[in-house]
């Protein structure tokens, strides 16, 4: 999973994507709702996977067609101590949670990534 950790290719001069904005798009655009914003509930199951997957091959989609790297956040800012606590989540179900998040972005990693458009994974444990 640790692909580039030691070699960031978005520090290399090359030009690079991000995603635009997670939680905003599925609450506002796809009208799914996140209890306290928090993304990472929706890896809890298949169709939440389902859900973040889609979001993200979609900026996957413009970066392999416009032959830019791309860096994918995981969705999970708000999985922390404090967070879990309002949604319900013990530390033990965060661990597993950020670790899936990690997987679901390997995964999407290995179905996408070219010469061209190498993705990096930056995880976010809020």
């Amino acid at each position: 999973m640790a692909k580039y950790r030691h070699a960031l290719p978005n520090l290399k001069g090359s030009l690079f994507i991000t995603d635009g904005g997670l939680e905003t798009a599925l609450v506002f655009n796809e009208g799914i709702d996140l209890p306290e914003f928090a993304a990472f509930v929706l890896l809890e199951n298949v169709h939440g996977r389902d859900i973040l997957a889609n979001y993200f091959r979609h900026y996957l989609d413009i970066a392999t067609t416009n032959r830019l790297g791309i860096i994918l956040e995981t969705p999970t800012w708000r999985a922390s101590h404090d967070w879990g606590e309002k949604t319900g989540h013990s530390a033990e179900v965060l661990e597993r949670l950020n670790l899936d998040a990690v997987q679901l972005l390997d995964s999407l990693r290995a179905a996408h990534e070219t010469a061209d458009t190498p993705v990096v994974i930056s995880g976010c444990i809020g």
